[in-house]
């Protein structure tokens, strides 16, 4: 280049600082460093010579980037403050023109020109400046150029020059095709962002930059030409529209909407309404269903809407014509809604045979499509896949003819229905029987017997019933279904003994219920055939086992004793044994009372007391206590109370803890009455051993007030000791246990020990205070205390005196009781260390 334009206009302006640094460049004047320290120096001090070493620093090394980067920086700063016409920007142009003629390769130049370029407005050639940087840079380096590029054709309206530049930046980045449609839509060239868009959606690899699925970009393809059909010209929107409805079969409301606003907005209201038509005739699902009848009731609506408005403003002669066609298809739409919706549920399945009924139901009035619909759905519905019971329809379709009094037709149906290939016998089954209803319904019973007579005739060869090889025809004969209206046809309008034959072939065929038995066995007994009805039962007996049997055998019984009652003692007691032998204890407790009232009535005394004895130990657990307060008033009143003794005494040994309770105040009482004080006391102090004083407070009061009424004070004194040391056994378990959750749960390091608490809560336990012991537990101390008298005597503060001449004062007779003795060493009768063990009761109970 000349040199006037190497060298800057500003003179040099040479100072004493600057000559150890001219010096070192004189000496080394192609060394980068010895020129990058004079630069630092310039640049520190503000010299207004920097330009200058800059470009003497150039000339000698025209090729460091070091050098050129760094200058061009500078020159760049110093337009910061500059306007855009100041000639000052012409030097630097210049200076990047010098630049690259030895840094063409160097895309940071490049792009540091191209926005120096950019932000000078100069388009042209600031065009040709990027164009020359895409040429000079090797492909590599081109990312970092088309941005730029991109931002300055984007910021300036050049639409045409913008999408050339498109195109060419298409070839290198395909994948930013998205932002080519964006740019093309922001110019309105709609026609050629519609066919971009549609080349990437038909692309299988493509992949959106914007994390978009191919099912949005069809989205946006259908929006886009749907909603500008008079400027997109170069594309079939139909076919386009109808490819993606083939496509994706998930979103087809949107993509019907999108073709029919097409036509819409093109003007093409008819064909818009055919595609709404066409679209609620082939959806499958309820959302796509609601969301093109939405849009059709509102294209409806608004389309009467704007005829109302334009026969206000320019009224016609066919105003009114055309109003009450549009009102009428808006009506009619409505109208069909139920009708469509179901026609999309069976489009999902047609082998519902629920969604069938429910079309059949909107036909309501209208017969001749009630059986078109009847027709198709019996012809549609396969019984592999049916949802719901197929015979339901064929039954359905004839009771409709049957309702119109078109029995010949009604029969025609169930004939056909007959033949079908349910998968379950029970569906064929239920054929029968509504054809053979239907019949009786009319009165042709002898009709009702030859269908059912047809059902249950024997096939070719004998199939199992559960066979499902096999075709519901041949498994039929075993079904119960049809053989229970058989028999209670054959019952009503047939002869004894076709209706005996019926059940007998039920029994052979080994398919009777309990209840079919007992049906028979009433049926012949109605008919005074009481040992057939007796043999019904027997071979009901042998069929079924308990629980299933025990209807049969209660059945049975109750009426052979009806019949013979105790003629056939012999044999009644045999059918009782045999029923019990194998019967549970959930069954056994009526059949034993039934088997006791007989020999009550009919038998033996002892033999009834013998019944009852094998029901206490036969029947369940909760119920033994009932059972023997039965056997108890049994043996009572044939024997005499005493005899009730043992009895009393089996109880107690087999009942629960409370029962036992219960059993042995009753005993008692007994013993009381008969005169028996010793016994009856010894009852008490037996059952004292499951007494807690803290809970079961009742007992320890009747206690008190039989010794009252019937002891003296060495009575009264021992109550009270075992009283003490029942208590203190249970304190041995249960105030342990208590004091140590109670000692876990305080958490206050300076609370009393926990069992000086317990001690602080206690009370004395009196009988008559129940309503306390609900609300606290006392517990009676298992140590004496107080101290001593002078005689060594131990003095309890927790003893009661009780007075023989008064019941209300008990403290007297509790300070003279004796020593207790020590709990290890007490002689008391119990259920825990031995049976009850009773006085002999005396001869003569009535001096006593």
């Amino acid at each position: 280049m000349p040199e006037k334009q190497c060298v800057p206009s500003s003179t040099y302006v040479f100072k004493d600082d600057d000559l150890p640094y001219e010096e070192e460049i004189l000496r080394n004047p192609y060394s980068v460093k010895h020129w990058s320290r004079y630069i630092d120096y310039l640049k520190t001090s503000k010299s207004p010579n920097l330009n200058i070493v800059f470009e003497r620093a150039l000339k000698e090394l025209p090729g460091s980037y070091k050098l050129w980067y760094q200058y061009l920086c500078h020159r760049r700063k110093q337009l910061k403050t500059r306007r855009i016409d100041d000639p000052l920007y012409d030097d630097v142009n210049n200076a990047y023109e010098r630049a690259l003629v030895f840094m063409h390769k160097m895309p940071r130049i490049w792009m540091d020109y191209c926005l120096l370029m950019t932000e000078q407005s100069l388009i042209t050639r600031t065009r040709h400046v990027f164009d020359r940087a895409l040429r000079a840079l090797p492909i590599t380096q081109h990312h970092r150029i088309w941005p730029l590029y991109l931002d300055f054709v984007k910021s300036h309206d050049i639409p045409e020059t913008a999408v050339r530049v498109f195109r060419r930046y298409l070839k290198l980045a395909p994948e930013d095709t998205e932002d080519y449609i964006e740019y093309l839509i922001l110019i309105g060239r709609l026609d050629e962002a519609a066919l971009k868009l549609a080349h990437i959606v038909n692309q299988d690899d493509f992949v959106s930059k914007h994390g978009k699925s191919n099912h949005q970009l069809w989205n946006e393809l259908c929006d886009l030409i749907s909603k500008n059909p008079m400027r997109i010209k170069s594309l079939n929107v139909d076919a386009i529209i109808r490819g993606g409805l083939r496509r994706y079969t998930d979103q087809l409301g949107p993509l019907w909407n999108s073709l029919a606003d097409y036509y819409i907005r093109s003007g093409l209201f008819e064909r818009a309404r055919d595609i709404y038509e066409e679209a609620i005739q082939t959806v499958t699902t309820v959302r796509d269903f609601g969301q093109v009848f939405d849009a059709y009731a509102q294209f409806e609506e608004l389309s009467l809407k704007k005829r109302m408005e334009l026969a206000e403003s320019k009224p016609t002669d066919d105003d009114d014509i055309d109003i009450e066609l549009k009102l009428a298809r808006f009506e009619d739409l409505m109208e069909r809604r139920l009708l469509l919706l179901n026609s999309v549920l069976l489009r999902q399945n047609p082998h519902n045979v629920q969604e069938w009924h429910k079309r059949v139901k909107l036909y309501e009035g209208q017969p001749h499509e009630i059986i078109n619909t009847y027709t198709e759905a019996v012809q549609t519905v396969q019984p592999q896949l049916a949802v719901g019971k197929l015979h339901t329809l064929w039954v359905e379709f004839a009771k409709f003819y049957e309702v119109n009094d078109q029995l010949q037709d009604a029969r025609v149906v169930f004939e056909k229905a007959t033949h079908v290939a349910y998968m379950k016998p029970e569906d064929l089954a239920s054929v029968w029987c509504e054809w053979a209803e239907m019949e009786i319904r009319h009165g042709n019973c002898i009709d009702a017997l030859k269908l059912m007579h047809r059902a249950t005739a024997m096939p070719s060869r004998k199939v199992a019933y559960h066979d499902d090889a096999e075709t519901v025809q041949m498994r039929l004969y075993k079904s119960l279904k049809v053989w229970s209206m058989y028999a209670d046809l054959e019952e009503s309008f047939g002869t004894f003994q076709t209706c005996k034959a019926v059940y007998d072939k039920i029994i052979d065929l080994k398919i009777a219920t309990p209840q079919i038995i007992i049906n028979y066995g009433l049926f012949l007994e109605e008919n005074n055939y009481f040992e057939e009805a007796f043999r019904a039962y027997e071979k009901g007996v042998s069929l079924f086992h308990w629980p299933n049997v025990y209807d049969i055998w209660n059945t049975y019984l109750t009426k052979f004793l009806n019949r013979y009652g105790g003629s056939k003692l012999e044999r009644t007691r045999d059918l009782f044994e045999q029923c019990l032998e194998k019967c549970p204890a959930k069954y056994a407790k009526a059949l034993y009372l039934l088997y006791a009232k007989l020999e009550e009535e009919h038998g033996l005394s002892r033999h009834a007391m013998t019944v009852y004895e094998r029901a206490t130990n036969a029947v369940l657990p909760e119920e033994k206590f009932e059972m023997f307060n039965i056997y108890i008033t049994k043996a009572a009143g044939i024997h005499g109370v005493p005899k009730t003794r043992e009895i009393y005494e089996k109880a107690i040994e087999v009942l629960d803890d409370e029962k036992t309770r219960e059993m042995c105040l009753r005993f008692a009482e007994m013993e009381t009455k008969l005169g028996e004080i010793d016994r009856a006391r010894a009852i008490y102090a037996h059952c004292s051993q499951i007494c807690d004083p803290r809970v079961t407070a009742n007992f320890w009061q009747v206690w008190k007030e039989f010794e009252v009424r019937h002891g003296n004070e060495d009575t009264v004194r021992e109550m009270l000791r075992i009283k003490r040391s029942v208590g203190a056994m249970y304190n041995t378990h249960v105030d342990m246990m208590t004091a140590q959750i109670i000692n876990s749960t305080t958490t206050n390091q300076d609370a009393p020990d926990a069992m000086t608490l317990l001690d602080s809560r206690a009370a004395p336990i009196e009988p008559t205070q129940t309503s306390a012991l609900k609300r606290n537990i006392s517990f009676v101390r298992g140590v004496t205390e107080g101290g001593t008298t002078k005689d060594g005597q131990v003095i309890n503060p927790d003893e009661l005196q009780i007075d023989m001449d008064d019941d209300d004062d008990d403290d007297d007779a509790e300070a003279e009781d004796d020593e207790e003795l020590p709990i290890e060493k007490q002689t008391i009768p119990s259920k825990v260390f031995g049976g009850l063990k009773l006085p002999e009761p005396q001869e003569n109970t009535e001096e006593n």
